[in-house]
């Protein structure tokens, strides 16, 4: 009976992430007449391009469709109430995109699930409450254990909290990226209630919603990347100066090199290595998180370049193995950040 079950659920997540995938790829095809073809260049540029979804720009003017100075081209275009095209001309854009909007998401189950478990394991930190609770103290115990103190000489616990809040946001920004676009699905059903005569027009706050949970991956932008591999840099020019001192600057330098070769190797120890490391954990979690999607885009894209039925079920099928190769590289590019920043942390707090 298990295996019955086993294999019923198997075949309906199949289902749920072909039809998934083949809506969105139908959405960028909207508007393309056949003899266009498919385009897949579109289809990765929606797909894993941002794109601003709420306006927001200070000391600029507003420029709407039909006056001068109105740009059809410009990127940051929006749509006010009456449904009339608009852009900032000037001023500083700080567009909430697609990226951020996700960012949000997975914060917000992050409370969701962090606030919850910390409560009841604060009311009695000996007592196993749950399999929820348990399962949550499982994951911070391992980093405690085998990655902020190992990697610290057990001089971690004022980099706990910095560390597990890497690990997890990280994590479920990984995962919520592997979720299929819960808006834009949603958009979709609504659509088709129209197409139906259930409903007459899918309302505009759907429509909103649709690009607020878009399903793209935010670890998968190098800003993100490089905003959270700036945030160890600064940790590890904060802990050097922290353990040594203003000493750190010359102590940067490992002992006996000869005085010629100071300057240059100053410069590579206290600027390039760490400037290096940063740049190495930027882009090590923006290629593993970029090359999974791009792959499964590529095999479900098959389907509609070949426009045939029998290229489907392989298609499909390959796109489910790399899916699940993409969960695990989702937790493992998580781990490998934060293990990397616990270990760049521990090497300058003593002198080499």
């Amino acid at each position: 009976m298990e295996n019955k079950s086993k294999y019923r659920f198997f075949l309906t997540f199949l289902l749920v992430f072909s039809l998934s995938f083949t809506n969105l790829f139908a959405n960028d095809s909207e508007g393309h007449s056949s003899d266009e073809g498919f385009d897949f260049s579109e289809v990765m540029a929606h797909h894993l391009g941002d794109a601003p979804v709420f306006p927001l720009n200070f000391g600029g003017t507003i420029v709407t469709e039909g006056q001068p100075g109105f740009d059809s081209e410009n990127h940051d275009v929006f749509l006010n109430h009456d449904g009339v095209k608009y852009h900032y001309l000037g001023g500083l854009d700080l567009h909430i995109t697609k990226r951020v909007t996700m960012m949000w998401i997975a914060c917000f189950f992050m409370f969701l699930v962090f606030i919850p478990a910390a409560n009841l394991i604060s009311r009695d930190p000996k007592k196993v409450h749950n399999k929820f609770t348990s399962g949550v103290e499982a994951f911070v115990s391992y980093l405690k254990e085998n990655v902020v103190d190992a990697s610290l000489d057990h001089h971690g616990h004022s980099y706990y909290h910095y560390i597990f809040s890497l690990f997890f946001f990280i994590l479920f920004c990984n995962l919520f990226g592997l979720v299929p676009s819960v808006g834009e699905l949603t958009v979709a059903a609504s659509d088709a209630l129209v197409a139906v005569g259930l409903f007459e027009h899918t309302p505009h706050a759907l429509h909103t919603f649709g690009q607020v949970w878009s399903g793209i991956t935010p670890t998968g932008d190098i800003s993100v990347t490089l905003s959270l591999a700036s945030l160890t840099l600064l940790t590890i020019y904060g802990t050097a100066f922290s353990y040594q001192g203003i000493s750190f600057v010359a102590h940067a330098v490992p002992k006996g090199v000869p005085l010629p070769l100071w300057p240059l190797m100053w410069v590579l120890e206290f600027v390039v290595t760490h400037v290096a490391r940063s740049f190495a954990l930027t882009m090590r979690l923006l290629a593993n998180m970029t090359a999974g999607h791009v792959m499964i885009l590529a095999l479900l894209g098959f389907i509609f370049m070949s426009e045939s039925w029998f290229i489907a079920p392989v298609s499909v099928l390959s796109s489910v193995l790399i899916y699940f190769l993409e969960l695990l590289v989702a937790f493992l590019q998580a781990f490998i950040f934060s293990l990397l920043t616990s270990v760049f942390i521990g090497t300058v707090m003593h002198r080499h």
